[in-house]
Order: C-alpha cells, then sequence, then structure tokens
C-alpha cells in the first residue's frame, strides 16, 4: 500500500510540534500575551458562537466517531495479519499529529500561562494553620448564611428547584458580574452541555470537562444538583482559557458566589468549604472537628446525599483510570497532578485576606 506524502509529512510533524510544546511551557510570559489573551479568546468565541447553539455534545459524539474508527482499524490489521502494517502506522501517527496541533492551538496551550494569582493581583504563599482556620471559618458563616437564605431552617437540606437548562441559563450571570471589575471574564455565546458520557464520568468520579478541540463546556448530568451550579462555572471557566485545575476551581467559586442567584451562593461556598475543611483536617484534626461543628446540619445532609451518589457508583477500575488523568495533569505543567485541585486553598485564603471578608 503506497504511503502519501501528505501523511508522512503530518508524521514528521508530530515529534517537531512536541519539542515545540515543550519549548513554549518556560515560556509563561509570551503565552500570556501573544495567545491566552490575544489569540484563544478569538478561538474559544469562534467555537462557542459555531457550536453552542447545538443541544449535544457535539465533541462526545466526535470522540465516539474517532474511537470507532480506531477500532475498526485495529480490526481490520489484525484480520490481515497485519498486513501494510507500517502504512497504516504512519496514517495513524498523522492523525495523531492533526489531534496534538488541536489540542494544543485551541486550548491547551493555556497550560502554559501565568498564574490567575498574578491576574487577580492575589498575594500566594506558604499559609499558616492560623491563615487556614480564619479563612475556613468565615467561609463556614457564609455557607451556613446562604443556607439559610435558602431553606429558612438549619436542618434543612437544600433542595434546588432548577432544571440542568435553568442552570446553565444562569451561570454565565455570575462571570459578566465578576467582569465589572475584571474584564477579561466576560462571558458570551454559552455553549454549556450535558455529556452524553455521564454514566461513565460517574463511574469514573468525574463531575464535567471542557472539550479542548471544540471548546464545549460538558457537565455530567447525573451529579447532585447542589453542587451543580459550581462545576458548571467550573467548566466554563476551562472555557475562557484558564487550564490549571486549581485556578478553575476558584472561578468556579468567584463566579457562583458573586451570582445574584443563591443557589449558585450556596453551590461557591460548598465548594470552597469542602477545599478548605480537607486541608484542616490534614493539619489539625482536633481544630476541624470543632469547626465542622459550626455548620449547618442541613448542610451535612446535602453532603450525605453526595457521598451517596458517588459511592453507588465505586468501582475497581476507576482508581486506574484517576492514575491515567493523574499522569495528564503532570504532563501538562500540573506537578501534583489531580492533587492540583486542592491548591485552591492558598487562592481562597489570599482571596479572603484580601478582601476581609
Amino acid at each position: 500500500m503506497k504511503i502519501s506524502k501528505k501523511a508522512i509529512f503530518l508524521a514528521i510533524l508530530l515529534p517537531i510540534q512536541y519539542f515545540l510544546v515543550q519549548f513554549l511551557s518556560q515560556k509563561p510570559v509570551w503565552i500570556e500575551k501573544y495567545y491566552s489573551t490575544s489569540i484563544f479568546p478569538f478561538i474559544s468565541k469562534v467555537l462557542r458562537i459555531l457550536l453552542g447553539w447545538i443541544p449535544f455534545s457535539f465533541g462526545d459524539v466526535i470522540g465516539f466517531i474517532l474511537l470507532f474508527l480506531l477500532l475498526k482499524s485495529l480490526y481490520q490489521l489484525i484480520r490481515t495479519k497485519f498486513k501494510n502494517f507500517l502504512s497504516k502506522s504512519i496514517t495513524f501517527i498523522a492523525y495523531l499529529s492533526v489531534i496534538y496541533f488541536c489540542f494544543y492551538a485551541f486550548w491547551a496551550l493555556n497550560y502554559f500561562r501565568e498564574p490567575l494569582a498574578k491576574k487577580l493581583d492575589l498575594q500566594q504563599s506558604n499559609y499558616t494553620t492560623e491563615q487556614l482556620l480564619k479563612t475556613t471559618d468565615t467561609i463556614v458563616s457564609l455557607l451556613n448564611r446562604s443556607h439559610l437564605d435558602i431553606t429558612k431552617n438549619d436542618t434543612l437540606k437544600v433542595e434546588v428547584p432548577y432544571s440542568i437548562s435553568d442552570i446553565y441559563d444562569l451561570a454565565p450571570n455570575g462571570f459578566n458580574e465578576v467582569a465589572k471589575t475584571y474584564p477579561e471574564f466576560k462571558y458570551s455565546y454559552p455553549s454549556i452541555k450535558s455529556s452524553i458520557v455521564s454514566t461513565f464520568q460517574s463511574y469514573n468520579g468525574t463531575s464535567g470537562y471542557i472539550n479542548p478541540i471544540t471548546g464545549e463546556a460538558q457537565v455530567n448530568s447525573l451529579i447532585p444538583k447542589t453542587g451543580y451550579p459550581a462545576t458548571t462555572c467550573h467548566e466554563m471557566a476551562h472555557q475562557i482559557g484558564w487550564a490549571a485545575e486549581n485556578d478553575a476551581n476558584f472561578i468556579g467559586f468567584l463566579t457562583s458566589v458573586n451570582n445574584k442567584d443563591l443557589y449558585f451562593k450556596y453551590a461557591g461556598y460548598r465548594m470552597a468549604y469542602q477545599y478548605c475543611i480537607r486541608e484542616l483536617f490534614k493539619r489539625d484534626k482536633e481544630l476541624a472537628k470543632s469547626l465542622k461543628e459550626k455548620v449547618n446540619k442541613g448542610v451535612y445532609k446535602d453532603y450525605k446525599d453526595s457521598y451517596k451518589f458517588w459511592k453507588s457508583y465505586e468501582n475497581p477500575i476507576e482508581p486506574y483510570l484517576k492514575k491515567g488523568y493523574n499522569s495528564y495533569l503532570k504532563a501538562n505543567n500540573q506537578t501534583k497532578g489531580i492533587s492540583s485541585y486542592s491548591y485552591v486553598v492558598d487562592l481562597l485564603i489570599a482571596y479572603f485576606e484580601k478582601h476581609q471578608l
């Protein structure tokens, strides 16, 4: 079987692209100036305009098609006893080269941009237990207040009255509120979808993801609704160029609590409390237990429901899937892998200390 010159050219480009990405990964100032704040916003907006009107997850469909074609090619290769192995391998590498280019050009170069703390003028540092305790205590007060604003009773759990589409419609409001201070957070042309692989996501323990090639924010439609607003905002943060998980977590918090909707505020403080109390338990269990006692009982009824949800999807394959994701994050400038999500705590501390809430 004759190998096309185009396939050979694209296959040769793959290692060249790899070394170029490694070079650019050491140039955060370049990435910030020439990609994240200039080229990428245009790419992101165009993708949302082109695909936002489609009611289903276009990225998931493309993923299924690519997976089918890969399995079909493997089947044919085995069936023909690896006939034309070289040509098919080069063709596969050529396709991989195109996907690799789209992955980084359309979104993933944002992994190497300057950190969010610099953009928001937040002073990150190695925080003390006292700082963590003070911030967590502040969050507890705000969480209890937002809980009572909804339930009017500290023992009742929050029941979100919205449909999923209602949440998607309300989510941009928080971004546009934050944009009054930081214009780059303005969010237009929504492209927020429920993933058609939500069941699979539940089994692998994920709440959502950004499709880096189609620019769609994909949310697991099965997760409990009390956390749904903050998860949606987290994925939208990825859409506007914040690839690092700790940065997306903080933006998810910030845009949720700045949304005028009570259920978004509750979801934002709920998420912030989870991260902070977890870190406090690691440092001082007794302090954490005493602070936990201050939280409204209805909030912990909500957490208990969430725990039951994720427990029902536990399976022996999940740890291996998480190891794969952990390796992916480490390969993209997040040296702590999945633990990067928890790095949001120092952003929260810096934020609350700056604003003295």
